[in-house]
Formats: structure tokens, C-alpha cells, sequence
């Protein structure tokens, strides 16, 4: 017997089911031009992160035509070098956004903070080189709680020369005591003084207009010259060396004023005065000048100088404040001879860190 034929009733599901288009048919291809059509490519995504990379670039490279109004140009330029920390995040957004555009604009900043800043990356000393000298700058700090601590510190330091800023008369006599094995010579012309292991002489103070904030670590009643600045001239085998110490006015970040750096710029322009006006080939300014070498402010003072840390320091150097230092306030800056080594050393009773240098000629 032959099995009966199929109707069309008892065909299989399978050839009663609709047929659906293929996935790479002509309905799907419109969708996926859209879709593309739709989503940014890499040159196209991320423009908000692109823009903020070209504005960091121009602030870095164009810093000097930034307002110095309410003190705002010269605050930029006290922490500039912190600019470049809004690089590798940007980067990174960059990168999770996948937008070549925003990478590309990125090496504006970056190539313009390599510039400014690359050089100080690495270790600049010449320690093959001769040292004549090697001189130490330090605020000690109208407010330092140890002040004998502080001398017997610099007193080990090693160096030939001190050169100490913001001395109050009640601590005046510690240091005195304090630094005078070690030191046979020194002056003190107001608020700033020298200590050394040679002969001064020439020594005289300089009239740099502002009396500071010194003013109020005095008792009631007492007075003293509001010297701020001082001249003198180390004799060595090798011949004189003109020594400058100088502690600039304090800068203030006011609630309305803004960066207040007034009595700041006074005294750097009458400091530039009396340094452009020395005749001695070989000198070497020390102090706190409330300000870095990157301000504008300080144009006049270190036109003519050059800074120890840049020609043969190690990393920044920054000083100020202590416990955590931002930016590098207290320099060492030399006209005629050769910096051999600078470095920051450790801290003391005060509120900035000491720096030292090795110098030659």
C-alpha cells in the first residue's frame, strides 16, 4: 500500500512561515547609513574638552598678556608651572571620549609647558666644577618658635656665607649667639643680615620703601630702621664679591582686592634700581622676594641675574610654604660667576625651607 499523499493542510511549519527579509537586505541599509550619519567621528566628538585644551595652551604660552589687574597676571605666573597637572587629565578624558581632536589640541599645552618647564626636570649641578663659595639663603620667620634651633641648623649648613631675611630684634641677639663660633663676621641692617666666615666690608643698607609686615612683631613702644635690604662685599682669595640681601613686601590675597602685590613691586623696582647700579663684576642676591622668577614683577631684578636653581639646581626647588612647597619665593641669583650646585635644604622653625648654593669664578 502506498502511504497517502500530503495536502497542502499537513505541509511543514516551516513552509507556512512568512520570509523575513535577510539582515543584509535594502530595509536594514538605510538604518546604518543614519546610525553613521548620526554618530560623531573621532574629529567630531569631544569639542568641549578640545576647547579647554587650546584655552590651557594659549594661558601658558600668552601668560604675559594676561590683566595684572587686582595682582591676577602675576598670581598666574606664581603658580604656573602647576598648570601643567590639567594636562594628563584632559588626556584622559581624550582618550574615553576617543577624540582625535581633542589629542591633537592637547599638544599645544604640552609641548608649550615642555618649553617653559622641561629644563628644570632634571639634575642641572656641575659637581666637577669648582666651588669658590657656597652661600645660604633663609627667611627665618618673624614668628618662628625656635629660633636657636633655626642657627644651630644654618650653622651646620656648611656654608661661608648666611644671609638671613625677616630677623625681629627679640631674635636678632639669638642668632648672634647662635652663628657666631661658626661665623666671625656678620651685619645686621634692619630686618636682614649677613653672616659669613670672611671679612665684610662696604657694607650699607638699602632704601627699598616698605617697612612690611614685620611692623607688627614689634612691642609697644619699640622702633628699629625699617631697613629691608642690604649691601656688602665678601673679600675672598679670588677677589671682592658684591652681596645683596633683600626681603620683599608679602603679596595678600584679599576678599575684595584681589592678589594685593603693591608694597611687592615698590621694592622690586627700587631693588632693580640698586643692582643695575652695581659696579662690581661679581654679585650675588639672596632673599625672599615673594615672588618667582616666572613673574612679571620681577622682571627688573632678574633681567641682569640669573637663578642658581635653573643653571644647576635639581627638580623646582620650590621653598614656600614649608610643610608643603607650591612655588620657589627664596632665591639665589648671580651676575659674573658660575653656578656649580643648588638644592633646597631641610626645614627649620620657619614657615619657608633655606636654599644653598655652590658658586665659582
Amino acid at each position: 500500500m502506498h502511504p497517502p499523499a500530503r495536502t497542502n493542510e499537513q505541509a511543514s511549519p516551516a513552509a507556512a512561515r512568512p520570509v523575513r527579509p535577510s539582515a543584509g537586505g535594502a530595509p536594514a541599509a538605510p538604518r546604518r547609513a543614519v546610525r553613521a550619519l548620526a554618530t560623531p567621528g573621532p574629529w567630531k566628538r569631544g569639542p568641549v574638552l578640545a576647547v579647554c585644551a587650546v584655552l590651557l595652551g594659549l594661558l601658558l604660552s600668552l601668560h604675559e598678556w594676561i590683566t595684572d589687574r587686582a595682582g591676577l597676571g602675576s598670581l598666574v605666573e606664581t603658580f604656573l608651572p602647576w598648570f601643567g597637572l590639567l594636562v594628563p587629565p584632559l588626556l584622559a578624558g581624550a582618550l574615553w571620549r576617543r577624540s582625535a581632536s581633542a589629542v591633537v589640541a592637547l599638544l599645544l599645552p604640552a609641548v608649550t609647558w615642555l618649553s617653559l618647564f622641561g629644563g628644570l626636570l632634571g639634575d642641572r649641578s656641575h659637581p666637577a666644577g669648582d666651588t669658590d663659595l657656597t652661600v645660604v639663603e633663609h627667611n627665618v620667620a618673624a614668628g618662628n618658635p625656635d629660633p636657636a634651633g633655626t642657627a644651630r641648623d644654618l650653622a651646620g649648613s656648611g656654608a661661608d656665607v648666611l644671609a638671613l631675611v625677616e630677623l625681629t630684634p627679640q631674635a636678632v641677639d639669638t642668632y648672634e649667639k647662635g652663628l657666631a663660633e661658626a661665623y666671625p663676621y656678620h651685619t645686621v641692617q634692619g630686618t636682614v643680615g649677613v653672616w659669613s666666615r670672611l671679612p665684610l666690608s662696604e657694607t650699607r643698607p638699602i632704601n627699598i620703601l616698605d617697612a612690611g609686615p614685620l611692623g607688627a612683631t614689634k612691642p609697644a613702644g619699640t622702633t628699629w630702621a625699617p631697613n629691608r635690604a642690604l649691601r656688602t662685599t665678601v673679600t675672598t682669595d679670588r677677589g671682592p664679591l658684591a652681596v645683596y640681601v633683600a626681603h620683599l613686601g608679602s603679596v595678600r590675597l584679599m576678599p575684595r582686592g584681589g592678589f594685593w602685590t603693591d608694597s611687592r613691586d615698590r621694592n622690586a623696582r627700587a631693588l632693580a634700581e640698586a643692582v643695575a647700579a652695581e659696579r662690581n663684576e661679581r654679585m650675588v642676591l639672596l632673599g625672599d622676594l615673594n615672588g618667582t622668577t616666572d613673574d612679571r614683577a620681577l622682571d627688573g631684578v632678574t633681567s641682569g641675574l640669573r637663578s642658581v636653581q635653573t643653571e644647576a639646581g635639581d627638580g623646582f626647588g620650590f621653598t614656600w610654604p614649608a610643610r608643603f612647597p607650591v612655588a620657589r619665593i627664596d632665591h639665589i641669583l648671580v651676575r659674573g660667576v658660575t653656578a656649580t650646585s643648588s638644592r633646597v635644604l631641610p626645614a627649620t622653625g620657619s614657615d619657608h625651607l633655606p636654599v644653598a648654593a655652590g658658586i665659582g669664578w
